[in-house]
């Protein structure tokens, strides 16, 4: 039960801390709760459909059709968090102006939550379709049935736990501040995500890995730890990544950082020409009074 307890909360915790992360992210947006579960539920269905062709998936492209189908879920991922990433650094601004107006929920950012339902349904398939595939395996091999029964609803109540744990830890952060944490939040879980791809990309001889060991830091903190496999998932850490995984780290940081600043320079550009625009008429009048 332990075993299988353990296996489940390892996969629900990195799904739910994207989740996590994506809810805290959106947080005062109009209907993001029905978004965020709208993309849990199309996660778990699609998680079915993959464990149902689960054969044909790992057979395909020469029996790396898993790690390629691992590394495509995940780029998908990195972009649709990208974009979101760069479409809050022109609007977060104006939602936090409606934020502290309103006590409603704020009715902009709606297109971007749509964006956002994507990147968690692709989470949940993939950490959804593993312990579905995970548990398959451990029936064939003979697990107790009482076992299953026990260990997946413990192991599953322990990652909502701690994900439910994160984001009120995250709504703490002050307002002022929270935009930017948590997009800066959200280019590291691009970041990390970009990572694993190319490891998996790496698996399946697609990639070259530059290095198969560039330092070794599993005296410290181990990636089959709670904390190294929090870490993976939220900042993409690997105690002995390869070449290949820091490039894709640190192209995947530098282009969103840039996109961030490029459309808040962008924003800020737009609003003084618009203030300018509006103040203008007023500076005619009063030419007009004085002469």
């Amino acid at each position: 039960m332990l075993a299988i307890a353990l296996l489940v909360f390892r996969e629900v915790l990195e799904a739910s801390l994207i989740v996590t992360v994506v809810a805290a992210s959106t947080r005062g947006v109009a209907r993001r709760g029905s978004f965020i579960g709208g993309g849990i539920a199309l996660g778990m269905i699609g998680a079915i459909v993959v464990a149902i062709f689960a054969g044909v998936i790992n057979e395909a492209v020469g029996g790396l059709g898993q790690e390629l189908f691992n590394a495509s879920v995940l780029l998908a991922a990195v972009v649709m968090i990208g974009w979101h990433v760069v479409w809050m650094s022109s609007h977060g601004k104006e939602m936090l102006r409606h934020m502290q107006q309103v006590t409603a929920s704020v009715k902009t950012g709606s297109s971007s939550v749509a964006v956002l339902l994507a990147v968690i349904a692709l989470a949940v398939l993939r950490e959804g379709s593993e312990i579905v595939l995970f548990l398959y395996g451990m029936t064939a091999s003979g697990a107790d049935r009482m076992d299953l029964l026990a260990g997946v609803p413990l192991g599953l109540a322990g990652g909502a736990a701690v994900g439910f744990a994160l984001y009120f830890g995250l709504l703490q952060i002050p307002l002022h501040y929270f935009f930017n944490a948590t997009n800066w939040m959200l280019v590291l879980l691009a970041a990390g995500l970009s990572s694993t791809a190319a490891g998996f990309l790496i698996q399946a001889d697609w990639l070259p890995t530059w290095g198969n060991q560039l330092w070794n830091t599993s005296w410290l903190v181990s990636n089959n730890s709670l904390f190294g496999q929090a870490l993976h998932v939220l900042v993409g850490y690997e105690a002995r990544p390869a070449g290949m995984q820091l490039v894709f780290w640190l192209v995947t940081t530098t282009m969103l950082f840039t996109g961030m600043r490029l459309m808040a320079a962008r924003q800020t550009a737009l609003r003084v020409r618009a203030e300018a625009q509006q103040a203008e008429p007023t500076r005619n009048a009063a030419s007009t009074n004085t002469v």
